[in-house]
Parts: structure tokens; sequence; C-alpha cells
């Protein structure tokens, strides 16, 4: 009897857990999190995560890769898209590779400030440490932020 009630919990496991990323892709500690959040143990939740792993519907690589390419597009930087996905529980490792493959994020980081404050560049401190702020907030370096804003105080 509790191998057959095994069974069946880990049946709906598996179907909330393809119901879970039919929405959106999800890092393996994400569905097994939320997987608990439904009141499936932890052993349950892990054996459906490292089967649908081992047949590659999770994959925290692709995850990386997919989520550095989408936050990037919309502006964010390198250490605000390495926190989140360290939050989500993606190993470091795969954040540093995903990172790595990321575009340019000196460019990027120009494309943001020029995007928000226009082309030229700022006339004064008060306006480069409102843009260091704004990249700042964005998840920019400050090596990217004084590239992007200019802002070397060697220079000036």
């Amino acid at each position: 009897m509790a191998i057959e009630q095994e069974r069946e919990a880990a049946a709906a496991a598996l179907a909330a857990a393809i119901a879970l990323l039919a929405r959106r892709d999800l890092s393996g500690d994400e569905l097994r999190g939320k997987l608990r959040a439904k009141d499936f143990d932890d052993a349950t939740a892990a054996a459906v995560v490292a089967d649908l792993a081992r047949r590659g519907v999770v994959n925290d690589e692709r995850y990386a890769q997919n989520y550095v390419a989408y936050h990037s597009g919309r502006g964010h930087g390198p250490v605000r898209i390495g926190a989140e996905l360290r939050r989500r529980g993606v190993a470091a490792v795969v954040v540093d590779a995903a990172l790595a493959g990321g575009p340019d994020w000196t460019a990027l980081a120009r494309k943001a400030c020029h995007a928000k404050f226009g082309p030229q560049p700022p006339q004064n401190w008060a306006q480069k440490a409102r843009q260091a702020r704004f990249l700042q907030y964005r998840g920019f370096s400050s090596d990217h932020i004084r590239a992007a804003t200019g802002a070397d105080p060697d220079v000036d």
C-alpha cells in the first residue's frame, strides 16, 4: 500500500512539475522549491527534478544562458543578473560561464546610459554621479560604469 502511495505522489509531483515548466523555464532549485510549496516531500521533489534533469527538461546551464540573454537585453548588468541567478539556486560556476558568454557589458552599459540620459557626456560630477548610480542600480560593475560615463577621476 505504501509503495502505491509513493508512486501516486511521484506521478502527481511529475505532473505538477510539467505544469510549472509549461509556464516558464525554471532552475532545478526553483522547481524543487515550488514542488515543496505544493506539499510534496523533499525526497519526491528531488527525485522528480533529478529525473527531469536526466531527460534534459531541466537544465541549469540553458536556464542561465537564457536568463542572461533576456535580462541583458533589458539593460541589466552582470552584477545584478549574477546575483539573481545565484538567488534562484544556480551554481556559481554555471552563472560565471553564462555571464562570460553574455554580451559586451561595457557597450551595454553605454547603451543603457545613452538611452536614459542621451548621447552627450556628463558635464559635471553631479551628472556623472547620477549616471553612475543609475548604472549601479542596473547591475554594472565600477569598471563598466567608468567606461560608460567617462568618470575617470585621473582625467578630470
